[in-house]
């Protein structure tokens, strides 16, 4: 059955809507929506090859596909019929393109179609049993075809974005690191130059204190 459902915005990763009741049944709901919005984050770094695509995760499949400029997602029961989750997902959005469609480049906050949830909730109810009639003529429609989706592991497909994030961070490390070399660089040079002159300022400055007071005393 469907877990979780999410809709974010693949331009930048920003989320859009969620399924408000998701997650209740679901251990770990929290973990596996962070997993999303790392897979929002890649996906808005251009790092997708497909449009439509599953990823393992788990015991459960993350399924989504993207469509103008929005990515929809679910996390189902690997036990789940893959063909109804993708056409669950086309019926999201199906009517989020009707409904928001001319808002999508302008949401400029987190969840600005939280509104949308009824749509998804109402949605979600029609395909939890996977033996209605409706359900199983939609599994027996010859025309959509799911068997060309490919299927990846997670750790795979969040492993690219992680990797470039690793060296974003230790090139930013490296940079900190340099500032503070060079810093030190110049306090030890301050430093040498100190103890270079030092004795010589003083005993100028001795030697200038005796001849005012010579010259005070004469």
């Amino acid at each position: 059955m469907v877990k979780l459902t999410m809709i974010a915005r693949v331009t930048d990763g920003l989320p859009l809507s969620e399924g408000l009741d998701d997650g209740r049944d679901l251990k770990d709901a929290d973990f596996y929506k962070q997993q999303a919005k790392q897979l929002f984050k890649n996906l808005s770094k251009g790092q997708h090859e497909a449009s439509r695509m599953s990823i393992e995760t788990g015991p459960y499949l993350f399924h989504y596909i993207i469509e103008g400029r929005v990515c929809y997602l679910t996390l189902c029961d690997r036990s789940y019929p893959k063909k109804l989750a993708f056409q669950y997902l086309e019926d999201l959005k199906n009517e989020s393109e009707k409904v928001n469609g001319s808002q999508i480049e302008t949401a400029a906050r987190p969840y600005a179609f939280i509104k949308f949830d009824a749509f998804i909730q109402k949605t979600k109810k029609l395909y939890l049993d996977t033996r209605t009639q409706r359900n199983l003529a939609k599994l027996n429609d010859e025309l959509y075809e799911v068997h060309q989706i490919m299927t990846r592991n997670v750790q795979e497909v969040l492993g690219v974005g992680e990797k470039l994030d690793q060296v974003s961070e230790m090139s930013s490390r490296l940079t900190s690191d340099t500032r503070i070399y060079a810093d030190k660089a110049k306090d030890l040079n301050r430093q040498a130059l100190i103890r270079k002159y030092a004795p010589v300022a003083i005993v100028i400055g001795i030697v200038l204190m005796l001849f005012w007071v010579k010259n005070k005393i004469w």
